[in-house]
């Protein structure tokens, strides 16, 4: 039976108003299905409301909570955005229809009645305030969940889109899952053989690990030797675990907070850059030419801008091939700032904000363009974009930037 606290109690009941009382009558039913005791205080939220996934209806309840008054709707807890479904700025260049872009307005204009912050970012662990240890959550992008389960020991379940939007109104989530030490421990270790050479290896590293993990609940443990890796290492090689396994947690031995020490003597899977390889040629084109170069998924951070600048400074991307990048308003505003984005665009690069690729009707995308065969760096992408007819092909951030420039897939 779930406990409940007075003031939950007086949710329940709707003594303060309707948008709380939806929340948390919610997270009750989560809560018993999770057999869970009672509920854990949230100190922040990340909250999943791209119109492809809210669609009329969910703009629609955004709508209506919005209408509430003040003190009803506005959310109890800290609470920001993960990307949405258009740049306001920028939509034209990429012949997004204008019904897409109304519809991610008017969800705008309802999550900010609500006093939701738009930040519009996947990578807000990087950008935004990245959690602490033993921090408890309400995040709901997988690589946002995982990152901070992870790297920074905090404490989150997958919340999707109207989980989170309770888990803001509420302040609070049932105690379950991750929020319980009893789930976190390690389960199966694999010992990584041949470090990464690239963040496009630590991502297909994520998805060799990911896609054996048979629950949600399993907590792989993992061997690398070499250099600590840095965030945006930690970054790909968790969005793609996440995606290929819908895994929350992982521990690096040396690395993560939580994770148990290195045990040579212990058995595990090994893992080889024969390994790696043999992922990047599952993603083979069926035709040399090349529609589109993505670098998205997750957005990219400062640092990736910077080395994406560099490999295209004084360059020019082929007239048949689109160069598309996502990343936050805040990364671009520094990169602008700082020069990086100038140099991009002037290399014939789209730089979006605060998007990502395959949550911006990707499949309409597709047909305003044309576009049908992507190369990209994230493992997570071509995992997801097939789904919406794209034939998708995998690289280094290097290799990428070269086929952008011969409008062609380059081995």
């Amino acid at each position: 039976m779930l406990h409940l606290n007075d003031d939950e109690k007086r949710m329940l009941a709707g003594e303060l108003g309707e948008p709380r009382r939806w929340a948390i009558a919610q997270q009750v039913a989560v809560g018993e299905f999770f057999d869970a005791e009672d509920f854990v205080e949230v100190s922040q939220v990340h909250l999943c409301a791209d119109t492809e996934a809210l669609g009329p209806s969910g703009v629609a309840l955004l709508e209506r909570f919005a209408k509430a008054p003040p003190a009803e709707r506005r959310v109890s807890v800290p609470t920001i955005t993960d990307p949405r479904g258009a740049d306001f700025k920028r939509f034209a260049q990429i012949r997004q229809p204008q019904d897409i872009v109304a519809l991610e307005r008017r969800a705008a204009d309802a999550m900010a009645s609500l006093s939701i912050i738009l930040t519009d970012t996947c990578i807000n662990y990087q950008s935004v305030l990245p959690p602490l240890h033993g921090e408890h959550l309400a995040f709901g992008d997988t690589g946002s969940v995982i990152y901070a389960n992870s790297v920074c020991g905090a404490r989150s379940n997958y919340e999707g889109g109207p989980a989170a939007l309770a888990a803001s109104l509420s302040g609070r989530v049932p105690r379950y899952g991750f929020h319980l030490d009893a789930c976190r421990g390690g389960g199966t270790r694999y010992r990584v053989v041949d470090a990464p050479r690239s963040l496009t290896d630590w991502g297909a590293l994520g998805a060799l690990i990911g896609r054996q993990q048979e629950s949600y609940w399993q907590v792989p443990v993992v061997e690398v030797g070499g250099a600590a890796p840095t965030s945006d290492q930690m970054k790909h090689f968790g969005a793609a675990m996440a995606s290929w396994g819908s895994t929350a947690m992982y521990h690096v031995c040396g690395v993560t907070p939580e994770a148990p020490p290195a045990d040579r003597s212990a058995s595990a899977v090994e893992l080889r850059s024969r390994d790696i390889d043999a992922f990047y040629a599952s993603f083979q084109p069926s035709r040399e030419t090349l529609d589109v170069v993505v670098f998205a998924a997750p957005q990219l951070s400062l640092m990736e801008v910077q080395q994406l600048a560099q490999l295209l400074d004084g360059r020019r991307v082929h007239g048949d091939t689109a160069l598309i990048v996502t990343t936050s308003p805040e990364i671009r505003h520094a990169g602008e700032r700082t020069g990086l984005v100038g140099t991009i665009e002037a290399a014939g690069g789209v730089v979006l904000e605060g998007v990502c690729f395959y949550q911006m009707h990707a499949r309409v995308l597709a047909e305003a363009n044309g576009w049908s065969t992507l190369m990209t760096n994230s493992a997570k992408l071509v995992n997801i974009i097939a789904g919406y007819g794209y034939e998708p092909v995998l690289g280094p951030m290097e290799r990428c930037v070269e086929a952008a420039v011969a409008g062609r897939y380059v081995r």
